[in-house]
């Protein structure tokens, strides 16, 4: 660490005995909602988790998986698997999102990067792009950071600049579109009279162009490859001010919905697709509306529409959007610097630890948990297993996935008296729900809770100690919902559904023969998020937990 006086020694707890075997389950995708039919959690048999929450009211309880509690912004932002284990591991909150970006453009830090670097390469003989939201919404961008980039790539050599704008509406008022274009405009026209070639070169409503999610509508994607890459569009226009008041004159466009247009010069030309030799930067910092028009720009073997041309460019994400597909490959902003995470501070203190899950989680329980780090802390107190998850199908036609082999392995671990924790992340909810199908997500569920179950009988045979978590919701909702939650319909009257992470809390529960008697969740940390679990793990191993970490659930209540 380096810090004077720094020590990993952590002071024994006087109130919690140590060397109880702590098995620790991070059900992927498995939050709290109301119980109707599209709540897969509920509707599956779920005999283990229903006990849990039944049995003892003091050990079981909610937390929050979301939003601020695990780093991000606002508390519009949903949680993923990333992000959570980060905090399951960390026990502390480090930002993430947009406070990522502001901190890496304060400090100058974005241009230090390997990210800034790779695109860095083009600005010599090409064109840098800059594809994204243009609004203040601060929900998937923000203006003054595209200004503060647009400024920082002009000083640092960028000769010709393209943006790409999309309008916004949603996050803030419609109509505001104007204005934040013209104050673009402004500043492109600076950056020209300081000898830079900067000109908006396309643009559109993002709910119409470039900016779909979860795969719901690839010709969202395919407007915006037409107008960004190609050129080419509906509608062309000798500046942007004029063609986003022009195309809203039409009653039925809004910002939202604004259809793709192109900026031309005197003789009809495109003034900047994307071509061989160009660097390309998504400003966007939120993921969900990313990752679509990533895969376009990134995979070779991408065939979900024509692209008519796959240009050679240097592309980049303003962050990565995707931690398990690693998308894009290359980012502006790296992921937060977590040190001294719980899983290095038990293993500093003796604690044998064995970590498991299948491919799709594996580094969340491992590389996420440990603060963004590979490796192992202690080869010789530490084993991590891996299960080869399914592959070449997609994951609702095998739902119970490897959750029975990630059990039985964890089992194993628990009854060789090998380890101290044995922690596993059943991806289940998670990657079935977001297929979309019901059924499937049901029998997911089902599978997930036996699992559990199996893990909780090795338990009780060491005289252990069962930590039952997860990371976020996803399979305790799967419809969207209007204002008043009712379930959304399309326009022939099937539900819409949800395949995405939810708002939803998450449940945390404790037990088994080796918890010491009186121990429960405490009432005083009503707000408790996933940061505050490392503090009870620590404690249940018979360790107070640093000072600054986030605070423990638990106590001892003496009667």
């Amino acid at each position: 660490m380096g810090t004077s006086g720094f020590s990993w020694k952590l002071e024994d707890h006087p109130k919690f005995p140590k060397g109880k075997t702590i098995g620790l389950v991070v059900l992927d995708g498995w939050g709290e909602a109301n119980p109707d039919k599209y709540n897969c959690i509920h509707v599956a048999e779920t005999p283990t988790m229903d006990s849990l929450k039944t049995g003892a009211p003091d050990r079981w309880r909610l937390v929050r998986a979301h939003g601020k509690a695990v780093g991000l912004p606002t508390e519009d932002d949903m949680g993923n698997s990333e992000v959570g284990h980060n905090a399951l591991g960390a026990g502390r909150i480090f930002a993430q999102g947009a406070k990522l970006v502001d901190l890496a453009l304060a400090s100058g830090k974005i241009y230090e990067g390997e990210g800034f670097e790779y695109i860095k390469e083009c600005f010599n003989e090409g064109t840098l792009h800059l594809i994204g939201l243009l609004s203040d919404g601060g929900v998937h961008s923000r203006l003054d950071q595209l200004q503060l980039l647009l400024k920082g790539v002009s000083e640092r050599g960028a000769k010709r600049i393209r943006v790409h704008v999309l309008t916004d509406g949603r996050d803030v008022l419609d109509g505001s579109s104007v204005g934040f274009v013209e104050t673009l405009e402004n500043d492109l026209a600076n950056l020209r009279a300081k000898g830079v070639d900067a000109q908006i070169a396309s643009g559109g409503g993002r709910m119409y162009v470039t900016m779909d999610r979860y795969e719901n509508d690839w010709g969202v994607v395919k407007r915006g490859w037409d107008a960004q890459v190609l050129g080419e569009a509906p509608y062309k226009f000798r500046n942007a001010v004029e063609a986003v008041k022009k195309l809203r004159e039409d009653p039925k466009n809004n910002d939202q919905y604004l259809p793709p247009f192109v900026i031309v010069d005197e003789g009809g030309k495109a003034v900047g697709p994307i071509v061989d030799g160009d660097a390309v930067v998504t400003f966007n910092f939120r993921a969900d509306r990313m990752v679509m028009i990533a895969k376009a720009l990134e995979y070779e073997d991408f065939n979900i529409f024509d692209r008519v041309r796959f240009p050679k460019i240097r592309y980049a994400g303003m962050l990565q959007y995707d931690g398990e597909l690693k998308l894009p490959s290359k980012y502006l902003v790296s992921p937060p610097e977590i040190d001294r995470t719980s899983g290095e501070y038990l293993v500093h203190n003796g604690v044998r630890t064995f970590a498991c899950s299948e491919t799709v989680k594996f580094g969340h329980v491992t590389f996420f948990w440990n603060g963004n780090r590979s490796g192992y802390f202690n080869s010789s107190l530490e084993e991590y297993v891996e299960i080869p998850s399914d592959s070449g199908i997609t994951f609702n036609v095998e739902p119970k996935m490897k959750a029975l082999e990630i059990a039985e392995k964890a089992r194993d671990a628990i009854l060789s008296r090998k380890f101290d924790q044995v922690r596993v992340n059943l991806p289940n909810g998670d990657m079935v729900g977001h297929t979309g199908d019901i059924n499937a997500t049901v029998v997911a569920c089902k599978a997930a809770d036996e699992a559990v179950k199996i893990i909780l009988d090795a338990i009780e045979q060491v005289g252990g100690i069962y930590v039952v978590t997860a990371d976020h919701g996803n399979a305790e909702d799967m419809v969207k919902r209007n204002k008043s939650g009712q379930p959304l319909l399309d326009k022939n009257g099937n539900i819409q559904v949800l395949t995405s992470h939810t708002l939803q809390p998450v449940p945390i529960a404790i037990g088994g023969p080796g918890l010491a008697p009186g121990v429960r969740f405490r009432k005083d940390v009503p707000d408790g998020g996933l940061a505050n679990v490392a503090a009870t793990v620590m404690n249940l191993h018979g360790f107070v937990a640093p000072s600054d970490y986030e605070a423990t659930l638990i106590e001892v209540f003496d009667n």
